[in-house]
C-alpha cells in the first residue's frame, strides 16, 4: 500500500515535437465524470520566457501490485492552432493555474492514480491559520523515487493570511524550500475534521492551492542578502471555474503575447 496523496501527484515533461523542454509537477482533479491534469499555466505557455511547448507527457503507474511499472502518456496542447488547456483570471489579473482535460478512455486500462475533487477544496468554515503546516507534493529538479516513480514531499507553513489575496493577487504565500520542477504541485493540508476524512477515501486532505514559483526581491544584494525562501501558491478554488463545461471556458490562441510574467506574485 502507498499513500494515496503520492498517486495523485504527477511528473510532467513538456515538449516541442520530440524535443524535451522542461520538467514540472501536476496532479489529477476529477469533476463529475471528467478528469483534468492541473499544473501551473506557465508550464504550458509563457511568453516572457518564450516557452511554448506543443505537448506534454505525464508518468502513470500501470500495475497496482508493482509501482515500478509505469508509462509516459502524451497530451497535445493545441488543436487547429488553439490551446486545449483551460485557464482563468480575476480582478487581480491572470491566475497561474491551468487544467488540461484527460479523456479517461484513452488512458492505459491498468492506470493507477488518485484524483482530488471539489470535495477537497476548503470551505468558508475551514480555518487555515497563519503558520499552519502544509505539504507541497512534487518533483523538485525532477528528483523523485525513480524505482517506484513517486514524488517527494516538502513541508512548509502558510506564510500569509489565508483567504486574503496577497498583494491583490489570487494567491497566498508559503514558507518552504522549493526548486524548479515543483511548479504545478498541489499544496495540501491534512483534513482532520471528524467524520470528514473517512468520506474522502484515499485522499483525506484539503487541497489549498497550486504551487507556482519562488518569490525574490528584485533589489536584493546577492552578496549580502539571502533569498526570502518564500513561494506563491494560487488558491485552488480557481479549479471550480476552469473545470466548468467547455463552452464557459476561454481557450488561448497559440503563442498569444501575455501582458507579463505570471509565474509569481509580485
Amino acid at each position: 500500500m502507498v499513500e494515496g496523496l503520492l498517486l495523485a501527484a504527477l511528473r510532467v515533461r513538456t515538449f516541442t515535437n520530440e524535443r524535451h523542454l522542461t520538467n514540472a509537477s501536476g496532479f489529477f482533479f476529477a469533476r463529475d465524470a471528467r478528469l483534468f491534469l492541473v499544473t501551473s499555466r506557465h508550464v504550458l505557455h509563457d511568453a516572457p520566457s518564450e516557452h511554448f511547448p506543443d505537448r506534454l507527457e505525464i508518468e502513470l503507474h500501470t500495475d497496482v501490485s508493482n509501482l515500478g511499472a509505469s508509462t509516459w502518456f502524451s497530451l497535445p496542447l493545441y488543436k487547429d492552432g488553439v490551446g486545449l488547456w483551460r485557464e482563468g483570471a480575476d480582478e487581480g489579473g491572470d491566475v497561474d493555474v491551468a487544467a488540461v482535460e484527460v479523456i479517461r478512455a484513452r488512458l492505459p486500462q491498468t492506470a493507477v492514480f488518485e484524483a482530488f475533487g471539489p470535495e477537497h477544496l476548503p470551505t468558508d468554515q475551514d480555518l487555515m491559520p497563519v503558520g499552519a503546516s502544509v505539504l507541497i507534493v512534487g518533483f523538485p529538479l525532477g528528483f523523485h523515487d525513480s524505482l517506484h516513480h513517486l514524488p517527494v514531499v516538502r513541508q512548509g507553513v502558510i506564510a500569509s493570511a489565508f483567504g486574503l489575496r496577497f498583494q491583490g493577487k489570487g494567491c497566498f504565500i508559503t514558507d518552504a524550500r522549493t526548486h524548479r520542477g515543483t511548479s504545478g504541485a498541489p499544496v495540501v493540508m491534512s483534513d482532520t475534521t471528524p467524520g470528514v476524512a473517512g468520506s474522502k477515501g484515499a485522499l483525506p486532505w484539503k487541497l489549498l492551492g497550486v504551487h507556482s514559483a519562488t518569490i525574490d526581491m528584485g533589489g536584493r544584494d546577492l552578496q549580502v542578502d539571502e533569498s526570502l525562501g518564500l513561494n506563491s501558491a494560487w488558491y485552488a478554488d480557481i479549479l471550480t471555474a476552469i473545470t466548468q463545461p467547455l463552452q464557459k471556458v476561454t481557450l488561448t490562441p497559440r503563442n498569444e503575447a501575455d501582458g507579463g510574467s505570471d509565474q509569481e506574485c509580485p
